[in-house]
């Protein structure tokens, strides 16, 4: 793809510095290690680093415009176009440079602390099953029809995101649904992109390592959906007490979903167990193969999202029958020579892990124990780590606290962390093991018939990050490993 300097920058607001000869710009980047020659290099000043202390590098590998926030020495025969915010403005520009792919499709974003995968993936699953060629952008992959493409972030930059639409458009994809997270917003990834639609899950404790503050982590959230145009929805959780904040000043169509009082969108679960839910959803009986309240909402959203976007109600309703969780979000596993049974799931907050807990509390029948594993991921929010202790304790017969994913702390500087959480009436049930593997295998033996093990917090990841280095490591097979030995 190839663009005039002055088509891209139409509508833009700069100052030029330099000699404006109109080149022809071959690529955007704001990584200077990926500049080729024609390259027009942005420089953002991001979490990590400022971008402009590598505008000199960008020159020397060939950027034939530098697009910044602040010209200090400018080099002279080099063109550098100056704005206010030059994330905001990349977005802007790489839309316009990749013929704007999320207008030639219907996108819809999915934000909240919990639910996201899981909405977005039954999302995807429901369309193609309604024969639609479908795109997927999600925590766990990518996906464009059935092709699947790795993914490093929740929400990939703008740049990236634009290269998946247009690979989308190419492929003939009619939808695509894309989780949308706080960092996403707050660093304007999203920038450009056309939403067909927004859905609010829930917002609870998470990511304060980088909010700060839990204000600033609401209105992050509540900034996707500010920005959607008058043509787009907003569909919101209304039992969760942020989700009219999300409406405030959102021009988008405004809609609401819930449980537990009257919105445009309604269900009420009849029956929960491990075979799966029973709802009234929007005054029709329907079996779903999910477990848990959690997931009443999560199908509850997907239904809706499915209505605005014009599917036919009973149609949605068959389809959504045979819908399965994405793989580590309430993935069971069941020795029926021991009778235990073993659950996985991604619950890496205290309010996801207390969903979770609650959940497989309603699920006893008897005396059955609960044991849990959880740990928390290091180099993140410290905030959290009493609290996922406290929550596990509070719920289950014994807890197992571990190592998550240290990254680039020790494990057990985490563990003390989270130890800190372990009330007094639960010392004597509660078990220090930072050896991941080692804690997953001693639950497993401390289990008797009937009792449930759940391993938290890694869910579908296949690897243990530490000290920078991904080791593989799988929940899921060293709970079956652990339940056959």
């Amino acid at each position: 793809m190839r663009m005039k300097l002055n088509k891209l920058l139409e509508g833009i607001q700069y100052r030029s510095i330099g000699p404006f000869d109109n080149p022809t710009i071959k690529s955007l980047q704001f990584d200077s290690r990926k500049v080729e020659d024609g390259a027009l290099f942005v420089a953002i000043n991001g979490v990590e680093t400022d971008g402009h202390l590598f505008i000199d590098k960008a020159i020397e590998r060939g950027a034939c415009v530098v697009l910044c926030e602040k010209v200090d020495k400018p080099k002279e025969n080099v063109l550098y176009i100056q704005v206010n915010d030059s994330a905001q403005v990349l977005g802007e520009l790489a839309s316009r440079f990749y013929g704007a792919p999320s207008q030639k499709l219907k996108l819809v974003g999915i934000t909240g602390t919990n639910g996201k995968t899981t909405t977005v993936s039954l999302l995807y699953d429901l369309f193609t099953q309604l024969g639609y060629t479908v795109g997927l952008i999600s925590t766990v992959e990518n996906k464009i029809g059935t092709e699947v493409i790795p993914s490093t972030h929740t929400t990939p930059d703008v740049i990236t995101l634009n290269q998946l639409l247009v690979k989308m458009n190419d492929a003939g994809c009619e939808y695509a649904f894309m989780e949308v997270s706080s960092h996403a917003v707050d660093q304007k990834r999203i920038a450009g992109i056309h939403f067909e639609g927004a859905v609010f899950s829930n917002i609870t404790h998470d990511h304060l390592d980088y909010h700060k503050t839990f204000k600033n982590y609401i209105y992050a959230k509540k900034g996707f959906f500010d920005a959607l145009p008058k043509t787009a929805f907003a569909l919101t959780n209304l039992d969760d007490k942020r989700g009219e904040v999300m409406l405030q000043n959102t021009a988008a169509k405004k809609v609401t979903y819930a449980l537990r009082q009257m919105a445009d969108y309604k269900a009420k679960v009849i029956e929960n167990n491990l075979t799966g839910l029973v709802l009234d959803l929007d005054g029709e009986a329907f079996f779903a193969r999910l477990v848990g309240g959690f997931n009443a909402y999560n199908l509850l959203a997907v239904y809706g999202t499915a209505r605005l976007l014009g599917a036919d109600k009973l149609e949605v309703l068959a389809v959504m029958s045979n819908l399965r969780a994405p793989e580590g979000r309430f993935d069971y596993i069941q020795n029926e020579k021991e009778g235990i049974v073993g659950i996985v799931d991604y619950a890496h907050t205290p309010d996801a892990l207390e969903k979770v807990l609650q959940t497989i509390d309603k699920l006893r029948t008897g005396n059955e124990q609960i044991i849990t594993v959880v740990g928390c991921g290091g180099d993140r929010d410290k905030n959290k780590r009493p609290l996922m202790a406290k929550v596990a304790c509070d719920y289950s017969q014994q807890t197992l606290l571990t190592s998550d994913n240290p990254r680039t702390e020790e494990p057990e500087a985490i563990l003390l962390d989270m130890e800190q959480g372990v009330p007094p009436y639960a010392v004597r049930k509660t078990l220090i093991i930072a050896d991941r593997r080692q804690a997953i295998r001693t639950a497993c033996r401390l289990a008797n018939r009937g009792d449930i093990v759940l391993i938290a917090g890694k869910g579908h990841e296949k690897y243990q990050e530490i000290n920078g280095v991904k080791y593989p490591f799988d929940d899921k097979e060293e709970l079956r490993n652990a339940l056959n030995e």
